[in-house]
């Protein structure tokens, strides 16, 4: 089986639900073997393939583009969204700077956007990134829906104003653009790098599993065809190397790393790699809680708030660690919408109100980390 939720086998236990991908003809033996075994269990999606087209399929028949020529709710492709980022370089030079910070396995430029007023020599920055694991599309779909609202509202909202005078936003749609494109042409629900495994023939490694801290322990397995694979040895994905040597190259500076991913609709802060409190736990939690709040104010959706360690599960090498141990003080990962329903397929429709409330808490995140923590 593919398993959606958790990510890995270790974390089955009894008590927890598991949301698990099973191929047409395994379901038939695998139903009457869960009714034996006395354990419920419900049909969430019953034909899979059909809600992949119905999420895909439109594409040429529909216009793709709004009226202002970019449509934000709607998936977009890598070859779109890293047009988008050279049309917003090219159209917004005085608040967008885009660069690279390397390149990916299969050759990728690894694109971010460095977003805010050039208003003072040195600013304090945030780090966003989306898409480290390839099938949670609705990732890479927050990061856009971040930039647009940025520009769009820097004129009218005095706190968008505020955080983009104030910070610098280095923002990274598709953190994994190899694999991202493979679940665009391949496999909907790819979810690792896309480097390749000589002895065992399977390709990737989970981006989110291969950083230098507590590397390959609890959380992540040394098989190279798991689904959280942490590599032959820590920061051996070009992707992760790349970004890694950016947040150290700019630790003094960037005071917040973020990053989204699906799906659970959990805030999540360090640790993820053992159950021990943060020495700035009560800044880093007052953060957690009004985000949440902010979050829950836009359409009532709750959202679970902890250490990650007990809140999801223990996982070692992720970047979230990785970033507050190389001392960025406010360190988080997101797990948006939705809670399994869905899961991975979470339809266009959604996007906005996803996005939105998001939206919410990572400015109330911004403007807590401007205020400063007491």
């Amino acid at each position: 089986v593919d398993l959606w939720q958790p990510s890995s086998p270790f974390h089955i236990v009894e008590g927890t639900v598991t949301d698990v991908r099973v191929p047409q003809n395994t379901s038939r033996s695998l139903l009457p073997y869960l009714q034996q075994a006395n354990i419920q269990y419900t049909i969430l999606i019953s034909d899979l393939q059909k809600a992949i087209e119905n999420q895909t399929g439109l594409r040429s028949s529909r216009n793709r583009r709004s009226l202002s020529g970019y449509n934000y709710e709607v998936y977009h492709s890598l070859e779109e969204i890293q047009g988008w980022m050279h049309h917003l370089n090219k159209t917004h030079s005085d608040l967008v700077h885009m660069f690279s910070v390397g390149q990916s396995y299969e050759g990728r430029p690894l694109f971010v956007l460095k977003l805010g007023k050039r208003s003072r020599p040195y600013k304090k920055a945030v780090w966003i990134d989306c898409g480290i694991h390839a099938r949670e599309w609705i990732g890479p779909a927050f990061c856009q829906w971040f930039v647009k609202e940025a520009l769009q509202t820097y004129q009218t909202d005095p706190a968008m104003r505020k955080m983009l005078t104030q910070l610098y936003f280095y923002i990274m749609p598709v953190f994994n653009v190899d694999g991202y494109h493979f679940s665009w042409t391949n496999d909907r629900f790819w979810r690792k790098t896309r480097s390749k495994n000589t002895r065992f023939r399977c390709h990737g490694v989970d981006a989110n599993r291969n950083w230098k801290v507590k590397w390959c322990d609890e959380g992540a397995s040394f098989h190279p065809c798991d689904d959280t694979y942490c590599g032959p040895f820590p920061e051996s994905e070009p992707e992760v190397k790349a970004v890694a040597h950016f947040l150290r190259k700019h630790r003094k500076q960037i005071k917040a790393y973020l990053s989204f991913h699906a799906y659970a609709q959990m805030l999540l802060y360090p640790y993820s790699y053992k159950y021990a409190t943060i020495p700035n736990f009560s800044c880093v939690e007052s953060a957690a809680y009004n985000a949440v709040n902010a979050l829950q104010s836009a359409y009532g959706i709750r959202y679970r708030y902890g250490p990650a360690s007990s809140t999801l599960y223990v996982s070692s090498g992720s970047s979230m660690d990785w970033a507050y141990k190389n001392g960025i003080p406010y360190a988080f990962a997101f797990e948006l919408r939705d809670t399994g329903h869905f899961g991975f397929l979470l339809p266009e429709t959604l996007i906005k109100p996803t996005c939105t409330e998001t939206m919410l808490a990572v400015k109330n995140i911004t403007l807590h980390l401007l205020k400063k923590c007491h």
